[in-house]
């Protein structure tokens, strides 16, 4: 996929340096509580990925941000205008998780529909057409028909529509649909450009490896909750070592039960929560102790392993899961 991004244009910032904020943004379908006092906070010029199972809130939450569902309550901002004013969206580009353009339409069509709905001069029309329809890989098709697109094609002429206008901030909920493995990696490169440009984009994605490629901060939410947020170094903290040993003594055992879970595996002792700068000392003592050392690993905890710590299990009020909007 060609990056043809223009040179960095000079990008709002809000005065606090963040480009997204959600203070206890509450919503509600029926009994159904999609958003219950979610706190978010994405800052200027980041990737920032939304995470969390179906039905967490994630897509609630973005539809909340950009004015197409009101919140029931709280408050929230982007590039530093409340979310209630149309200003706010003048420079956010979005491209919707589900979404279909008619079929009759050629790319050039679509995209100038969305140029003359975005307010963008005429004479800027040309040029903002050909620079889309290149980063999405479709230069070539714009005179096609959408209805000779395949999935794929659609997705990325979605993505091209998010990115016209030269937006400050670009919300993508689940972009990854119907791209296959080369698509995604395109779709990484696009989005790593635009944070190279200063653009803040806001990832709402499942697709933990995705995230965990591209996204400077995370944050993890559960039935409309925030449960954690941070860079990936700051939620992903330390899994334990594990330490190939024989003839420990047991006074050594424990004095390491003493300050973490150690789990026996055969020859292997799993310890819990040990940091990488407590491994030398721990070996120390097993072989002082007269035990005999074969193997150490550190253990890095995924992405993966956190999200489900965070996510399994009822929350913390005992409220049940509700069937709420993803």
């Amino acid at each position: 996929m060609g990056m043809a991004m223009a040179s960095a244009p000079i990008l709002p910032v809000a005065p606090n340096g963040l480009a997204v904020e959600a203070h206890g943004l509450t919503k509600r379908y029926g009994q159904t509580v999609a958003l219950d006092g979610l706190e978010l906070q994405v800052q200027s010029g980041h990737v920032f990925g939304l995470l969390g199972p179906n039905g967490a809130g994630k897509t609630t939450a973005v539809k909340v941000l950009l004015g197409l569902t009101h919140a029931d309550g709280g408050s929230g901002r982007l590039l530093g205008e409340p979310i209630e004013r149309a200003a706010a969206r003048q420079r956010v580009g979005y491209l919707p998780e589900l979404f279909r353009y008619p079929g009759w339409l050629k790319a050039r069509e679509v995209l100038g529909l969305h140029l003359r709905l975005g307010g963008i001069p005429r004479d800027r029309w040309g040029g903002e057409i050909d620079t889309a329809l290149l980063n999405a890989d479709l230069q070539g098709r714009a005179e096609s028909r959408v209805a000779t697109f395949s999935k794929g094609m659609q997705q990325r002429l979605g993505l091209a529509v998010a990115l016209i206008g030269t937006p400050a901030l670009v919300i993508l909920d689940e972009p990854t649909t119907a791209l296959d493995p080369i698509g995604r990696l395109e779709l990484r490169e696009i989005i790593r450009g635009l944070r190279d440009a200063g653009t803040t984009v806001l990832l709402n994605s499942h697709q933990l490896s995705e995230v965990e490629q591209v996204c400077d901060q995370v944050a993890i939410i559960h039935r409309g909750r925030l449960q954690a947020s941070g860079t990936l170094d700051e939620l992903l903290t330390p899994g334990g070592v594990r330490i190939r040993a024989t003839g420990i003594p047991d006074e050594i055992m424990a004095r390491l039960r003493e300050h973490h879970e150690v789990i026996s595996d055969g020859p292997w002792l799993r310890i819990a929560g040990a940091v990488e700068e407590a491994i030398p000392g721990m070996v120390a003592a097993i072989v002082q102790g007269g035990g005999q050392v074969y193997g150490v690993e550190l253990l890095h905890p995924s992405l993966e392993e956190r999200f489900r710590q965070l996510v399994a299990g009822p929350p913390a009020d005992g409220r049940p899961a509700e069937d709420g909007s993803s």
